[in-house]
């Protein structure tokens, strides 16, 4: 059995999803929080299988708790919720420690296969943004990103781990004491051989493959 935490400030959202929780074999809802500090308080307390988590929240985000409960030492598998397509959050999650990202909008199917797959161990990343293209099927960019992407040599390690910090390429390269034309070059490199588009997306995929 798959014990959830789920934790949202809107209790319609809570008695959704126990309600729709309900209907799957194998899933049971243990407990519920309506902001980030209580939500903090029950993981301490009863620690669930998966905390489905909220990314916007009263007193302490989605982001926050994860990144406080990981500080501790007391990290539980964690999905983070939200009704924005937000890169931000998506790669600070990610970064601090969450296994997942789903919109609200997925269907339950979607759900229950995400809770299952980080109570086993593993990610579980469903947004527009992290997908390939439009007509890509959901699931797309997630089977890509556990491809073993062609290695990276050391320079493009260091432009890429810069890269996670969201800052530009002249900001990269005054960091490295390259030319700005440089790093483009890296980075060009480090979109192809991660196989991916922009920077977000390879922000996530070497999150994703631990390259950074």
């Amino acid at each position: 059995m798959i014990r959830v935490c789920i934790a949202d400030d809107q209790a319609l959202i809570r008695s959704g999803l126990r309600a729709l929780l309900s209907l799957f074999e194998g899933i049971e809802v243990c407990a519920e929080a309506a902001d980030g500090d209580a939500a903090m308080a029950v993981v301490i307390d009863d620690p669930p299988d998966v905390l489905l988590l909220d990314v916007r929240m009263p007193k302490r985000s989605g982001v926050e708790v994860v990144q406080a409960l990981a500080a501790v030492g007391r990290l539980p598998p964690v999905l983070l919720l939200t009704t924005f397509e937000d890169d931000a959050a998506l790669v600070a999650g990610v970064r601090a420690g969450a296994r997942g990202f789903l919109l609200k909008g997925v269907t339950a199917e979607t759900l229950v296969e995400a809770i299952r797959t980080v109570a086993a161990g593993g990610a579980y990343l469903f947004a527009p943004l992290a997908e390939a293209s439009p007509e890509a099927e959901p699931s797309a960019w997630r089977r890509d990103a556990l491809e073993v992407p062609e290695p990276l040599t050391p320079r493009e390690a260091e432009v890429l781990k810069l890269m996670t910090s969201g800052i530009s390429n002249r900001e990269i390269a005054t960091a490295l004491r390259l030319g700005e034309g440089t790093v483009r070059n890296h980075v060009s490199n480090i979109l192809s051989k991660l196989g991916v588009s922009d920077r977000t997306r390879a922000v996530l995929r070497a999150l994703e493959r631990r390259l950074i």
